[in-house]
């Protein structure tokens, strides 16, 4: 007998048959005559099927620039002398595991016993972009260099002679022409600027392949791989190789962000990190190419160097921020506006210069003869100059001034590391304080201050011998100041540097 307690609930029982049958569904068990089969078409279904709605794709875009992507073929012809370091007498490409390196170098190339020059010949190969319908090109300039012979070849096959209209060592760009004319299908620089993580997709020859297409995104802005004095790369990720040089890089609408020129490799294949010219600063030389043959920049004419913490400690200001001039140039128009060595440049025409490399960037966008608003630290304020830019020289020569020379007296700063003389009195100049020794566990050495550098100022103010810096010090250490700066002359360069002081 059940008693009422153990009778079963009629929603147990479902819940019990229930259970039963998922089991045996589960375990594929026929139960007597019936067997428990479950539809599984959903979980079969063919995954490759088409969409209805295609999958984000570069295919189109691609397919409407890569005609106006070219490869450049060059003969080159380098002449170098036989003294020449990179030269020896050596072929080129010939390494020293080769079996023929140790005849080479002992008997040289023939035909150069005289010394006189000998002519390098060689081909070299790199990608290019049509910018206009009547065949002007864009590439790098060490892909055009030295050339005597260029070749445009076209995303069809048709190769094209072509002239180098002009180049640009300081970006690395250039600017060729076809000749034989025609209607060539072209692209355009993006208006807007990239940002970090935006697609990026580039065209070129990789390794001599012929068009070839890679994607990834802008990685970073701004970057200084120290090729030139106004570097300003974007760093992108998109497999770019040798051969990419002067290829363009896309953005997802078919816009030129960039010119591909150098990448970071121990391999010289791609490892993912890649550098190219940003669009805005191609546009400009390209446009000055086209015009002039050359670049024309505008010029200020000083010496310049980095802030840092201590340096904009020591002359009061908030931040390390801007360009601290260490020289005008004599008859610069920085020097005839009235810009002195120890004025920091913190903006141009209301644009904030960020460090030096900043503010050499700023100038060369101006064109000669721009009058500029320059605003300047100097003596612990602000004030503002205007100057009229000159235009920048190819070579540029950076002069110190002198004055009349005062103490003869020999002077050791202990607590800084330094025994200092009068620069006449060791011929090291007209003016300042000549170091004749340097403690190497010192302060001073510290700071990268050296023997034989000469201190021209010290606290601002001019130093004629060795106990103008002693009083500069002290000066400076009455006022509370945690450093002092000091402008150094180490041979035909000048710098400044912050001393910290105290013991």
């Amino acid at each position: 007998m059940l008693r009422t307690s153990d009778k079963p609930t009629r929603s147990r029982v479902k819940a019990l048959l229930l259970g039963s049958v998922f089991a045996l569904a589960l375990g594929g068990i026929v139960a007597g005559e019936t067997a428990f089969i479950f539809d599984n078409t959903a979980q079969a279904q063919n995954l490759s099927q088409p969409q209805s709605q295609p999958v984000f794709s570069f295919a189109d875009m691609v397919q409407r620039v890569q005609p106006a992507v070219v490869s450049i073929r060059v003969k080159t012809d380098e002449t170098v002398g036989r003294g020449d370091s990179d030269s020896d007498g050596l072929p080129p490409g010939l390494t020293p595991d080769s079996p023929f390196y140790d005849f080479f170098k002992r008997f040289g190339m023939p035909g150069n016993r005289n010394g006189s020059p000998q002519h390098r010949y060689g081909l070299a190969q790199g990608s290019g972009f049509f910018i206009s319908a009547d065949g002007y090109v864009v590439t790098n300039n060490h892909v055009v260099e030295n050339a005597t012979d260029v070749k445009v070849v076209t995303d069809d096959g048709t190769e094209h002679v072509a002239k180098v209209i002009g180049t640009d060592p300081k970006t690395d760009l250039a600017l060729v022409k076809v000749t034989d004319g025609g209607d060539f299908p072209h692209v355009s620089f993006a208006v807007n600027e990239s940002r970090v993580g935006d697609w990026v997709v580039a065209v070129g020859n990789p390794f001599g392949l012929g068009g070839t297409v890679t994607a990834g995104i802008i990685s970073a802005r701004g970057r200084d791989i120290g090729a030139g004095p106004y570097d300003d790369f974007l760093q992108i990720d998109a497999p770019i190789n040798k051969g990419n040089s002067g290829g363009p890089a896309f953005n997802a609408g078919g816009e030129v962000i960039g010119v591909n020129t150098a990448i970071y490799s121990p391999s010289g294949g791609s490892v993912g990190i890649g550098f190219a010219i940003p669009a805005h600063t191609a546009q400009q030389v390209v446009a000055s190419l086209m015009d002039n043959g050359k670049v024309v920049r505008g010029w200020l004419g000083v010496q310049i160097q980095p802030v840092t913490d201590e340096i904009a400690s020591s002359i009061g200001l908030d931040k390390a921020r801007g360009a601290l001039v260490t020289e005008p140039q004599d008859d610069s128009p920085a020097s005839k506006a009235g810009i002195k060595a120890g004025d920091t440049i913190l903006s141009v025409n209301g644009q904030q210069v960020e460090d030096a490399k900043d503010l050499a960037r700023k100038i060369a966008a101006f064109p000669p003869k721009t009058v500029v608003d320059v605003t300047l630290w100097r003596d612990g304020k602000e004030q503002t100059v205007k100057v009229d830019l000159g235009e920048l020289p190819n070579d540029q020569v950076a002069s110190s001034t002198s004055s009349d020379s005062g103490s003869d007296q020999h002077t050791s700063l202990g607590d800084y590391g330094l025994t200092l003389a009068p620069a006449t009195t060791v011929g090291a100049g007209d003016s300042g304080a000549v170091i004749t020794d340097v403690d190497p566990n010192g302060k001073a050495s510290d700071r990268g201050l050296r023997q034989g550098d000469v201190i021209l100022e010290a606290g601002g103010q001019t130093i004629d011998g060795p106990r103008d810096v002693s009083k500069a010090i002290s000066t400076a250490e009455k006022a509370g100041k945690k450093a002092i700066l000091l402008r150094v002359k180490s041979g035909d360069s000048v710098r400044f540097l912050a001393l910290p002081l105290g013991k």
